[in-house]
């Protein structure tokens, strides 16, 4: 991680020396200046980012210490300055804050003074960076702007989004997990003409039927146990806006019923409630799983399906969409780079091939987890294969199989306790690689009675 760059300016050469070399004991970064004109100039020639803080003489020998924080604040706006003097009055305290200072010390300082002062102001510096760097990315987050792609199918993909984004209709965006259905949804409301009202979402699978049904819905105070204020539900939330309903394959019968009649009736009753409240939303659901094949096999309810599914978006895996590979590769890089104030400038050709010709089983979010990492134990500017947790060659099945007649009951089976024993009984990530919730991953468990070497069922990871 870069360590703070710190400008000294003082005329006192003393006070410079020792400065410079107290913080240098602690590993910052030290530039020092004898006047406010080299200092300013200093200021002027950089950018953004090359100055950490400023420690800044309230007199100088060219100019009003006053003048000089008041110009390089104008230069630097989010630069932290502290005012040392050996004249110390309120007066030039307050007017030193006035003018943007974050704290005032009084020469001679003791060490731990002076340090205490520079470590919470860093501190602010960085709490106030990662705010902006936060709200840009919120800023950006759902809408177009940050829907990283470069290869023909995803653009044909997109250019479907906006299309239907237009209009009114329910959509169901379908594809893997990890392959951005909920940035397309985003993307849907954002150029809607509800984009001036709520997007709001909800992952239907990981909630128990009456959390889920609470958060939808809301409540009235005294409508259960624990009910002790009346609570507005996502429905109601969202009015005039859109809901992604995430998972939708993983909802129960009883609330499919419910979420039924909202979007039949444009009206709910929150739970304890007895007077229906209207709404007007647009709905946009996804799922990894084959919704007919549900809808076939009596878990999905036909007519629900097809309010939902008035218009389909299906989005391909970014093994079929490889050119997307570098420029996603690269968008987190940059993220995670900033974010914790790493200088990463980029790929070797070696981690480049690695990752163009790993299958990505997880999708985008997998290759987002893989750039955190590889960002958080890079020690120098580039990026090398060392640090990408991933493997290009697929794991190869069992040969048995290969010359077996089997059923697709065994062969899911199998491959479930693969996964499983592969990823050490992790089940958020077995459930990943699979394409299936966790919830859809826990039936199974029990369907097929898996268990560990030792026999135990595989325990719920804490994640």
């Amino acid at each position: 991680m870069l360590k703070a760059r710190i400008l000294i300016c003082d005329d006192e050469e003393g006070i410079r020396r020792y400065l410079q070399k107290l913080l240098q004991a602690k590993e910052y970064e030290v530039e020092t200046f004898a006047d406010g004109t080299t200092l300013l100039a200093r200021l002027e020639g950089g950018t953004d980012g090359d100055a950490d803080m400023l420690l800044q003489d309230v007199r100088m020998p060219d100019m009003d210490g006053i003048e000089v924080l008041k110009r390089a604040k104008k230069l630097r706006p989010t630069l932290p300055v502290v005012v040392m003097t050996a004249f110390g009055t309120i007066d030039s305290a307050v007017d030193a804050i006035k003018h943007g200072a974050y704290d005032y010390v009084t020469k001679p300082f003791p060490k731990e003074k002076i340090l205490g002062v520079i470590e919470n102001a860093l501190e602010l510096d960085l709490l106030m960076k990662e705010n902006r760097v936060l709200k840009e990315e919120l800023n950006r987050t759902d809408t177009p702007d940050n829907i990283i792609f470069t290869s023909a199918k995803f653009r044909a993909v997109y250019e479907l989004t906006l299309q239907v984004a237009a209009s009114d209709a329910n959509i169901l965006v379908l594809g893997e997990s990890g392959t951005g259905k909920e940035l397309i949804a985003g993307a849907v409301h954002y150029n809607s003409s509800r984009r001036g009202k709520r997007f709001l979402s909800i992952n239907c699978a990981a909630l128990s039927d009456t959390l889920l049904e609470s958060q939808l819905f809301g409540h009235v105070r005294g409508a259960f146990t624990g009910a002790i204020t009346t609570q507005k539900g996502l429905l109601e939330e969202a009015d005039g806006g859109t809901l992604f309903l995430d998972e939708i394959g993983d909802v129960s019968a009883a609330v499919q019923a419910k979420l039924l009649r909202v979007i039949q009736e444009r009206s709910f009753i929150p739970v304890g409630a007895t007077k229906a409240k209207s709404v007007d939303i647009r709905f946009v659901a996804a799922t990894n799983k084959d919704l007919e094949k549900e809808v076939r096999e009596g878990r999905f309810r036909e007519d629900l399906y097809y309010r939902l599914n008035v218009i389909t978006i299906d989005l391909p895996p970014l093994r079929e969409r490889p050119e997307d590979i570098e420029p996603l590769a690269e968008h987190f890089m940059r993220k995670y780079s900033r974010r914790i104030r790493k200088e990463i400038r980029g790929f070797s050709p070696e981690a480049l091939h690695e990752m163009r010709s790993y299958h990505w089983p997880g999708n985008v979010r997998e290759l987002e987890n893989v750039m955190e990492r590889a960002v958080i134990l890079t020690r120098g500017e580039t990026i090398t294969p060392e640090v990408l947790p991933i493997r290009r060659k697929e794991p190869a099945a069992p040969p048995a199989a290969e010359n077996r007649l089997i059923s697709l009951e065994v062969i899911e089976r199998e491959h479930i306790e693969r996964v499983l024993r592969q990823t050490g009984f992790h089940k958020s990530r077995s459930a990943e690689i699979l394409g299936i919730s966790r919830k859809t991953l826990d039936r199974k468990i029990a369907e097929y009675g898996l268990a560990l070497p030792g026999g135990a069922t595989p325990a719920p990871d804490t994640e």
